[in-house]
């Protein structure tokens, strides 16, 4: 059985062995399903696999630096919405500002306070992932609680399943946003769950069902090839 919600996920990007395993314990500690690079032309791949809420990169890294990667990710338009969280030595103003210039999100100086760190990634996973905060998601006429876990049309409440409700979830999470089916079986049922992707066309219809059971147009969007969207 799938949690009722699956993890938020982290790639942790860092060619330092101590410090990559004091980080993924603490962040294992946090409620993250943590993934580990020991480079960036590891990072890239794992990326290309499967794209995590967040990354924590150490900028300096042999072969592909942490910035390169941070470049490379940011000017992709699949890849580019992924907060990245920048670890470096550097300290110099010039430094911080290339890092962020670059499209990094935060820029933590080494060494730093894996408290702070911690706080610094709830911070970024609130952003893209709100629910996990307890924040109401709305979009036009729909609100969901995930408090509560309950859900609201019209002020009039849904009854929804739990998988349907985790898939509402992430679609009020990201408006418009094209989710495949593959995307939506690892941020749903989990990355260690093996399901049919021919499930989630099932679940997506018993949500199209729910979410129309007090009337109402059918707010999800089959994108042919593609996936599904909310909007």
């Amino acid at each position: 059985m799938a949690s009722a919600q699956a993890q938020p996920t982290v790639l942790l990007v860092e060619d330092e062995p101590a410090q990559r395993e004091v980080l993924a314990y603490n962040l294992e500690a946090e409620g993250f399903a943590v993934s580990q690079a020991s480079d960036g032309e590891e990072a890239m791949m794992m990326v290309d696999e499967a794209a995590p809420d967040i990354i924590i990169l150490d900028w300096m890294m042999p072969n592909l630096s942490g910035i390169e990667v941070c470049r490379r990710l940011k000017m992709r338009p699949e890849t580019r919405s992924i907060p990245i969280i920048l670890l470096s030595a550097r300290a110099e103003e010039v430094d911080r500002v290339r890092g962020l210039e670059t499209g990094a999100d935060d820029y933590v100086i080494k060494p730093y306070s894996v408290l702070e760190l911690m706080a610094r990634a709830r911070a970024q996973l609130r952003r893209v992932r709100p629910s996990t905060a307890g924040v109401v998601l709305e979009f036009d006429d729909i609100r969901l609680d995930p408090e509560t876990h309950r859900v609201y049309r019209a002020d009039k409440v849904l009854k929804l399943g739990p998988t349907e409700f985790r898939l509402l979830t992430t679609f009020m999470e990201k408006p418009g946003r094209v989710w495949s089916r593959e995307a939506l079986l690892d941020r749903v049922w989990g990355r260690d769950i093996y399901v049919d992707t021919r499930t989630v066309d099932v679940h997506i219809g018993r949500l199209r069902k729910a979410l129309c059971q007090h009337g109402g147009d059918d707010p999800l969007r089959t994108v042919r090839g593609a996936g599904y969207a909310l909007g």
